[in-house]
């Protein structure tokens, strides 16, 4: 069988656990060569588990300096870029808009947008001198609607979609494709904490109901949704946010946080 991603060469930031482990080990199986990239050791950890095909870098992925850096050692390394996903991001908590303060706010916009942005930027020239390839982001749910999420991790999100879209129209005949992804809840150490407090509350079966599918999503599921974004069977998809969240934004449910009482 023919791997999809034979011969490419991939970057992945927020390598170090969850969704960005799970990733590097499925393009790494489907032939990639990658450089991977955290703010945190555990990176090695994920090169490790691979092998020879990949390169574990400490990056912050909101930090233009850093990002310059990746993009420059896969030319160095490898001889050029073909995928870059741009999946590092930070929770920031549930705090409401009245509880969040302008710090908080700027440094979840910086990670979970800012670190796109400068993926796309130094990425795309690269990426074109290989004749295309495509650039992927990790959106969230909570960048659709309100309930998924604190307000400036959902405004942080919302803002990574419309990224997408703008950077595809703005790469017009570079043949570089420029996705996102929406995943729902997904057990990972971003959502470790909601997992402790219903685990805490006896309530972990409840984890997920909302959704059709009545459970929550895995981050090799996620993977899967990457795959297909950085391989040729998604040729034809660009300037779109993949949802990936068990039905849950098919309809409205959701957990109402009244903050007006208390508030204001």
């Amino acid at each position: 069988m023919t791997q999809r991603l034979a011969n490419k060469i991939a970057i992945v930031t927020g390598a170090g656990s969850g969704i960005g482990r799970a990733t590097a080990e499925l393009f790494a199986e489907e032939g990639a060569t990658l450089i991977l990239a955290d703010v945190t050791e555990a990176v090695d950890e994920t090169a490790a588990r691979i092998g020879p095909a990949a390169v574990p870098l400490r990056c912050d992925a909101g930090k233009e300096k850093d990002v310059a850096h990746l993009v420059r050692s896969a030319a160095a390394r490898f001889g050029g870029l073909d995928i870059f996903f741009a999946n590092a991001g930070i929770s920031g908590g549930l705090a409401s808009i009245f509880e969040q303060t302008p710090e908080d706010w700027a440094e979840i916009l910086r990670v979970n947008l800012t670190g796109p942005a400068l993926a796309i930027k130094h990425a795309a020239p690269l990426i074109k001198e290989r004749g295309g390839g495509s650039i992927i982001c990790t959106a969230s749910v909570a960048g659709l609607r309100s309930g998924a999420g604190g307000a400036a991790y959902s405004a942080s999100k919302a803002g990574v979609i419309s990224l997408v879209k703008t950077a595809a129209q703005q790469l017009s005949g570079s043949n570089i494709r420029v996705n996102a992804i929406c995943p729902g809840l997904i057990e990972t150490g971003m959502t470790e904490f909601v997992y402790e407090r219903a685990r805490a509350k006896g309530q972990e079966e409840r984890l997920g109901h909302l959704n059709p599918l009545k459970r929550c999503g895995q981050p090799i599921e996620i993977a899967n949704a990457a795959l297909f974004l950085a391989s040729d069977e998604s040729s034809y998809v660009n300037g779109h946010a993949l949802v990936v969240d068990g039905g849950l934004s098919a309809s409205h449910p959701y957990n109402r946080q009244d903050y007006g009482r208390t508030a204001i």
